[in-house]
């Protein structure tokens, strides 16, 4: 739980999964998505509850659970003078990747990212796509357990967004994914599990989740509907005017 302002709050958030489960927080700007992200990386300490990664505890070991997280977030934690080879070293450095297997895990992070085109070039020159490839490439350098991205589509064309889904979908045979974005065609496409989030909660989830009912699929596109549509989970209640009462109606009441 992180309390975020006084009538805001991010609470009753249980995640639990396992390498190839690549799961989609789904939800709309202000769900509480980022937050929930931000905490699981460690970025933002929780102010309630219990976070694990590999089998380490974020607040009790953070140092071991860090080394099996890898994070994207919103914006990029990229230095656009640098070479995308250059920063990939660098990322895995931090990351305390040996020395003797640094080259191969930044090759390893440039081919699964698909970036030995561009792995001479400067970052700042390369485009928005490609920046994201970088962002998530020094995500996963260190060959992490759990990998979080947050919205990473965001701002691609139709074309980079079609090669970022693939890119995570493959990732997922490696590692466990999370994932946040505000399109359902995205989550339907990339994931093996959604989860729904509004006003800081999981309201609805595939997996199921405490408070809350397992959905099938088709469900879960009617509930995210309507909280497009009206800003809740569930539809508002159609009520009808009171229609003109009929002759018969009529003859009943004066009687």
């Amino acid at each position: 739980m992180r309390q975020i302002s006084p009538t805001a709050r991010v609470a009753d958030v249980t995640l639990s999964l396992r390498q190839g489960d690549v799961l989609g927080l789904l939800g709309l700007n202000g769900a509480g998505k980022s937050t929930t992200l931000k905490m699981l990386a460690g970025v933002l300490v929780p102010d309630d509850g219990h976070i694990e990664i590999a089998g380490f505890s974020l607040a009790d070991d953070p140092l071991r659970a860090r080394a099996k997280l890898g994070y994207l977030p919103d914006t990029p934690p990229l230095y656009p003078d640098m070479r995308v080879n250059a920063y990939l070293k660098l990322a895995a450095q931090l990351r305390k990747v040996p020395k003797r297997e640094l080259k191969t895990a930044v090759n390893h992070a440039i081919d699964r990212c698909d970036l030995s085109k561009v792995a001479t070039h400067r970052i700042a020159a390369l485009s928005k796509g490609f920046r994201q490839r970088v962002g998530l490439a020094q995500a996963i350098v260190h060959k992490p357990s759990l990998i979080l991205l947050d919205e990473p589509s965001s701002g691609l064309d139709p074309h980079q967004m079609q090669s970022m889904r693939e890119l995570i979908k493959n990732l997922g045979e490696e590692a466990a994914v999370i994932f946040s974005t505000h399109l359902l065609p995205e989550a339907v496409a990339v994931c093996n599990h959604i989860a729904v989030m509004h006003n800081g909660s999981i309201v609805a989830s595939e997996l199921g989740h405490p408070n809350t009912q397992a959905l099938k699929r088709e469900e879960l596109d009617t509930l995210f509907a309507n909280l497009v549509q009206f800003g809740t989970p569930k539809a508002p209640v159609q009520t009808l005017k009171n229609p003109s009462p009929t002759h018969s109606e009529k003859d009943a009441v004066d009687a």
